[in-house]
């Protein structure tokens, strides 16, 4: 028996999209903050029938900045705050690695959305995703998504200037994730 090919997914990146990124990483629960209309996107998403996955790179545990139960935990309350603001994050995927050490799950390399893609059966064409740097935007170029949306809500302002000399565009240009959600949502022409 064959499994239902998910569509309607949007790839979430974290840091910088969801919550405020900091330069030093996000170490700690107290550190993880949301930024406003955040969580509101989330719902908005959810409501509309779009199955929300986070894919994020978190090198402060390569980094020992972090523990893997301190990163659990900030998970857990990202879950049940988006949870009890009427949204869900279905599932969360993370690179553990430093940018230097080649593995295929760092963005901008496709590998965490190949697995998110390979658990759910996702169809990449149909499917959109939302992140803060140039390294969320070619990442869903390269993994094949549908759309893919920039939002001006992190640390990054070359984000643009990176992506123009790569010869990569993104689909929409956001102010913040709420925005974006707002433009999937108003865009029925979308994968």
């Amino acid at each position: 028996m064959s499994q239902t090919i998910l569509r309607n997914v949007v790839y979430l990146d974290r840091d910088g999209t969801i919550n405020h990124d900091s330069p030093d990483y996000i170490k700690s629960r107290s550190e993880f903050k949301f930024i406003p209309g955040s969580i509101e996107a989330i719902r908005l998403l959810t409501l509309s029938g779009f199955t929300s996955i986070v894919i994020t790179n978190q090198s402060a545990l390569a980094r020992k900045l972090i523990s893997p139960g301190e990163l659990d935990h900030i998970h857990a309350i990202m879950k049940a705050a988006i949870k009890s603001g009427g949204g869900k994050i279905t599932d969360i995927f993370f690179c553990p690695h430093l940018p230097n050490e080649g593995c295929d799950c760092r963005k901008p390399a496709p590998g965490l959305l190949l697995q998110a893609q390979l658990k759910y059966n996702i169809d990449l064409p149909s499917s959109i995703m939302v992140g803060d740097s140039a390294k969320d935007i070619e990442c869903a170029r390269n993994a094949g998504c549908g759309q893919a949306v920039l939002v001006k809500t992190g640390k990054d302002d070359a984000a643009e200037d990176m992506l123009n000399a790569k010869q990569i565009d993104a689909d929409y240009i956001a102010k913040d994730l709420l925005e974006a959600a707002n433009w999937i949502l108003a865009n029925p022409h979308l994968p």
